[in-house]
């Protein structure tokens, strides 16, 4: 049995709690309120939702490019160096991004891994070392899907993908498409194939909010790579208001995966609320692939980030919860429990 002692953001609201958090084999038995003098903050671990590991082989290359030119399939800079990597470089390379997001509070991701069956098994290889579980979306024939945890396509307006569509749906495994990025056009083909998870939206207009609440999909969302790709910002306000929004950081070539950087700037940039912004980068992307972290409450896994609350940022904190999202960096880590 372990305990931790600090200021607990626990249970669905991220209430501050002073007392401790009580382990035993992996999961939370406890959250009790108790007198404590420790100033470590306690938060749950982050799910990053929207990644794509493969770009570790060509770190800040896309710097100046548009999205066409960056990122888009099949022949953009992203995929020339994709296919000119070497595959235990390309494998080297995603697992120290891997122990990265690790070592920064994120527990788990879910990925578009490009490059097909070859692609979903580098990523595992990847992973087999670390203390992060990935949930790969894979990508080109439906096969991928004897490898992968769901298919992640690029967009409607890219290829056909009713049949993989249809693939995923036959083994119940999730699909997942980017939809709204450069413009508006794909969005509703997007939703047509009945999607489990839209990435992007950054267009997303009154009928297409509407399709979303109706069909109940989930959205992530990457504020800071559609900064730098200039592609304008995802109306996160009113996605919130229709759906399930989980935050992600997008392709490693753009940004560090840094689910601190990525809070602060949504906190700062758009019109939510801290709370709003934690749940984001914690339980909403855990439901999206079911998994039980993203909440501080008995029951769950024991998947924590804890800070250490009078570090020389944190200090002085009036509000938790604030801080957390808006200041936090890796540095004040104490540690991460996983």
């Amino acid at each position: 049995m372990e305990e931790i002692a600090g200021t607990i953001l626990a249970g669905e609201s991220f209430e501050p709690v002073r007392g401790r958090v009580m382990i035993d084999n992996g999961r939370i038995t406890a959250v009790e309120e108790a007198e404590t003098t420790s100033q470590l903050i306690i938060l749950p671990a982050f799910v990053n939702a929207h990644t794509h590991l493969g770009d570790s082989v060509a770190k800040e290359a896309a710097v100046g490019h548009s999205l066409e030119e960056a990122v888009a399939p099949p022949n953009s800079l992203k995929h020339r160096r994709l296919a000119a990597a070497d595959p235990a470089e390309l494998v080297a390379a995603m697992r120290r991004t891997l122990r990265y997001m690790q070592r920064t509070g994120t527990v788990s991701c879910l990925d578009f891994r490009e490059s097909g069956i070859s692609g979903a098994r580098a990523l595992r290889n990847a992973a087999e070392s670390v203390d992060l579980d990935p949930f790969i979306f894979g990508s080109g024939d439906a096969s991928v899907l004897d490898v992968a945890d769901g298919y992640g396509a690029s967009g409607a307006n890219d290829d056909d993908f009713r049949s993989e569509r249809a693939a995923a749906a036959e083994r119940n495994r999730p699909f997942a498409i980017h939809a709204g990025e450069p413009d508006p056009t794909d969005i509703d083909p997007a939703l047509d194939l009945d999607p489990d998870l839209l990435v992007h939206m950054v267009h997303a207009e009154q009928s297409h909010l509407d399709r979303v609440a109706e069909q109940e999909v989930p959205v992530a969302v990457c504020p800071r790579a559609n900064a730098v790709l200039d592609v304008g910002r995802p109306p996160i306000r009113e996605l919130l208001d229709h759906t399930t929004v989980a935050l992600g950081t997008d392709n490693v070539m753009l940004n560090p995966p840094s689910m601190f950087r990525e809070m602060a700037f949504t906190a700062k940039q758009f019109d939510v609320t801290a709370r709003e912004v934690l749940q984001m980068a914690t339980r909403a992307g855990a439901d999206i692939i079911g998994r039980e972290s993203g909440i501080i409450a008995s029951g769950r896994p024991a998947a924590l980030v804890v800070l250490d609350g009078d570090s020389d940022n944190l200090t002085g904190t009036a509000d938790p919860v604030e801080a957390v999202v808006r200041r936090a960096t890796a540095l004040d880590i104490e540690r991460v429990v996983v």
